[in-house]
């Protein structure tokens, strides 16, 4: 889940950028919720929003995201190719925060989500931050065939492939790279790594990420995320999609499926190297030397691999060529 936490992390943001962002007051932010709550927290548990996890995930899409978006992954973006006047294909907006951070720096987005009450969110919050937006709902693999004949500078999968079932994520990217013409760039954000020994995304529990669905299913009882443990009892085949979408990790080699082999993709950038290069890690988040070793074993094993596929969660800028 993203959080406020990094909304002072990125002192190095050009003014021009932030001059740039929008702001809209109480009262907006407050209809806002009112939104939220009705479309998009529709389905959710009676109480869930009165839980601890409840009010950060409430408090998440009211402004926490945006800010999150704003600090690192927007600046990190535009630092490999300037957003301003670019035509951008965002694939999984939810409701509207990155669609927002994107929109707010000059980049004319087209915006799809398969969830109608996340996609009302979406438009009541560009409308109100006084952006002009094009939201579409479909699901990720209808975009090849919607939008054929569109050209895109970026395309962005935002926090969703994570959400698809493996061959709706071989068959959304396998499109989308298609779409696109050399010099364009294909990114993906926020994406779980099913190699990541430890799953922070959806159930919090080690090695979770490596088990196949059928195990996963089942030993999700054991999570100690209370909207998560108590939902995969009864198994079915609705069930089992509805797990798969909830979010599992990806890895390298659904790229190398639907795209090309990995040693081959032209990575411009991930977010990990820009840290790295700001002295992030050691400045202000003091990673664990198990994560270190972790990463730099995985490196030993696969140095053909661009190290961005290694970190715990998947933040990549590739290149068509």
């Amino acid at each position: 889940m993203r959080t406020g936490v990094f909304k002072s992390r990125a002192p190095e943001r050009p003014a021009r950028m932030v001059d740039r962002f929008r702001t809209i007051d109480k009262s907006d932010l407050d209809a806002l919720e009112s939104a939220l709550r009705a479309n998009y927290f529709r389905a959710c548990p009676g109480g869930y929003l009165s839980t601890e996890w409840g009010r950060r995930d409430l408090a998440d899409h009211l402004y926490a995201r945006l800010e999150a978006d704003r600090s690192e992954v927007i600046p990190w973006l535009d630092a490999t190719r300037c957003l301003h006047g670019a035509t951008v294909l965002e694939v999984g907006c939810g409701t509207g925060s990155s669609t927002v951070a994107l929109a707010e720096q000059g980049a004319r987005i087209t915006a799809i989500d398969s969830d109608k009450g996340s996609l009302v969110v979406a438009g009541d919050r560009c409308r109100t931050y006084g952006l002009d937006v094009e939201l579409i709902e479909a699901n990720a693999t209808q975009v090849g065939e919607l939008l054929s004949n569109r050209h895109f500078d970026f395309v962005i999968f935002y926090a969703s492939l994570e959400h698809m079932t493996i061959a709706e994520r071989i068959s959304a990217m396998s499109s989308t790279w298609s779409m696109l013409v050399p010099g364009d760039l294909w990114c993906v954000v926020e994406t779980p790594n099913r190699l990541w020994y430890y799953d922070a995304h959806t159930s919090l529990l080690p090695f979770y990420m490596w088990l196949p669905d059928e195990l996963a299913f089942a030993y999700s009882r054991f999570s100690p995320r209370q909207d998560f443990r108590e939902l995969y009892r009864e198994s079915s085949s609705e069930a089992m999609l509805h797990f798969q979408r909830r979010g599992r990790g990806v890895s390298f080699h659904e790229f190398e499926v639907a795209m090309k082999s990995a040693q081959e993709l032209k990575v411009l950038s991930s977010l990990s190297e820009s840290r790295a290069k700001r002295g992030f890690w050691r400045r202000l988040i003091k990673r664990s030397s198990d994560e270190e070793r972790y990463v730099a074993s995985l490196r030993k094993l696969a140095p053909e691999i661009h190290e961005g596929f290694f970190q715990p969660f998947l933040y990549l800028i590739i290149e068509k060529d």
